[in-house]
């Protein structure tokens, strides 16, 4: 059956932009007023209805956790093109030392 733990649950991979924290949290809102709402159906009406919020807030957390994934995607590689570019530029240094040694007179 559905339970208030499962629309407060907030994976701690989701994004921790401003815009991200807001939109999960305003989720977790609604899902809980409309949780509040079924709860107030007629019993014979409610359990297809939680078989319904079970599907949403599945499909809340794993867009939620698919999210999270993609942020720490984003940032492993920013993270790796400043490698690279840190690399990058060691590797000018090192070729202008060097050229600059082959073309000076001994």
């Amino acid at each position: 059956m559905f339970s208030d733990s499962a629309v407060l649950h907030c994976p701690s991979s989701v994004p921790t932009d401003n815009a991200s924290c807001t939109e999960s949290v305003q989720e977790v809102h609604e899902l809980t007023e409309l949780l509040r709402l079924v709860d107030d159906l007629p019993a014979e009406h409610r359990p297809n209805f939680y078989t319904i919020l079970d599907r949403l807030v599945a499909c809340v957390e794993r867009r939620q956790r698919m999210l999270g994934y993609v942020q720490d995607s984003l940032n492993q590689m920013s993270l790796d093109l400043k490698y690279l570019i840190f690399d990058l530029e060691a590797t000018r240094r090192e070729r202008d030392e060097y050229r600059s040694l082959l073309e000076s007179p001994f």
